[in-house]
């Protein structure tokens, strides 16, 4: 669905990131970081981004949930630094091995942060259950106790896309609410169903028209699959609809395998009867107009949760950082501005919408105030 791109710097941009080392020191950490994220190379550019790193072991690992045990890895720091970061990916079906999770928690670990990727088998399966925030903290609730991978008593919370949102929402819970130090939501949700709403009718929250990806309305019909066509038909449609997913994934790997996988989504149209046949042409067609109009009656009933939407939720006590890209087609950029309105009240909030980010991916080129605005953001965060 996405093209995986890499966020470059020029170098007028650079010279001006490396004299933060000398004009702010306390924000080095977050400049390092910001570095490796952005993949930037250069002998000064380099010694930057090293500052303070170090090496880490990669342990993978079974956590104990109340919906049965999840697969999790381990990113453990030589020399500890800092607390235990939680990090929950987006929906994807690579889980706890997509590329981008992985170069996040290594680029974490590096500055002696350790860190624990979760997998929740629902985000395997593009599913967006009440079982996901139980997910993410027992999760927590688990490394907070015997085992000493929280020996500080305390961890951070950070998710990705719709585990943004949701890990703002297991933040709130009352077996873990004094226990979160911060809560990082990189381009997640405020209420559910509005963003499902765009993602069906291109209109958001403020009224302003934005196409929206393919790809959330494909996991809006994973989701409902079971309301849309009969009983002996879902199977077969889920079926051909993950195997778009598949090759969709593929393209940012091998581009012949993608389109092999996407010429035999296409050729499982014909083995299916209708309505299913035409809801996998019109996925296979990104026919984003096509399929809105047929979802929508569905958000509400789909996303109807309290659980699935931070506003509807209690509010984490522990400060709360969102993070947003302000042309994200996936989760628009208003869901962090109305969700730090409703979190305002109760909590501090750190919001930064930027122009550096797609849908939780550093991957844009701007200016030179846009970067230090993320130093910025990734420094309070990072030194919370």
């Amino acid at each position: 669905m996405k093209r995986r791109t890499r966020w470059t710097l020029g170098a007028a941009l650079a010279a001006l990131l490396l004299a933060v080392v000398f004009l702010v020191p306390p924000e080095l950490r977050g400049l390092s970081f910001v570095l490796r994220a952005a993949g930037l190379h250069g002998t000064t550019a380099d010694a930057v981004a090293r500052h303070g790193t170090g090496a880490f072991t990669v342990t993978d690992l079974s956590v104990p949930t109340r919906h049965g045990p999840v697969r999790a890895r381990l990113y453990q720091p030589d020399e500890r630094k800092r607390r235990l970061i939680v990090l929950t990916s987006g929906v994807h079906a690579a889980g706890i091995d997509e590329p981008r999770l992985v170069k996040l928690a290594e680029d974490l670990a590096m500055g002696g942060q350790p860190v624990l990727t979760p997998e929740p088998p629902d985000l395997l399966r593009y599913e967006i259950t009440p079982r996901l925030p139980d997910v993410i903290e027992d999760t927590a609730l688990w490394a907070l106790g015997p085992g000493a991978l929280a020996p500080e008593g305390k961890v951070d919370l950070f998710g990705i896309s719709f585990s943004g949102g949701l890990s703002v929402v297991a933040a709130g819970r009352p077996a873990l609410r004094d226990k979160v130090a911060a809560v990082l939501s990189f381009g997640g949700h405020g209420e559910l169903s509005r963003v499902l709403s765009f993602l069906c009718t291109g209109v958001q929250a403020d009224g302003v028209h934005r196409t929206p990806h393919d790809y959330g309305v494909v996991v809006i019909l994973l989701n409902v699959a079971d309301r849309l066509v009969p009983p002996e038909q879902v199977e077969a449609l889920r079926k051909g609809v993950l195997k778009f997913m598949h090759a969709s994934h593929l393209t940012l790997v091998d581009g012949k395998q993608a389109e092999a996988a996407f010429a035999e989504a296409r050729a499982m149209e014909a083995t299916l009867p209708e309505p299913a046949a035409t809801l996998l042409h019109q996925v296979n067609t990104r026919d984003v107009a096509a399929l809105g109009p047929r979802l929508l009656p569905f958000v509400k009933g789909f996303a109807g949760d309290p659980s699935l939407s931070p506003e509807h939720s209690p509010a984490p006590r522990a400060p709360v950082y969102l993070l947003h890209g302000t042309d994200d087609s996936v989760i628009p950029a208003i869901e962090s501005t109305l969700l730090a309105r409703a979190l305002e009240p109760h909590t501090h909030v750190h919001l930064r919408p930027t122009p550096l980010i797609t849908h939780a991916e550093m991957d844009r080129q701007s200016g030179a105030m846009e970067a230090l605005k993320l130093v910025h953001f990734w420094s309070a965060l990072l030194d919370e």
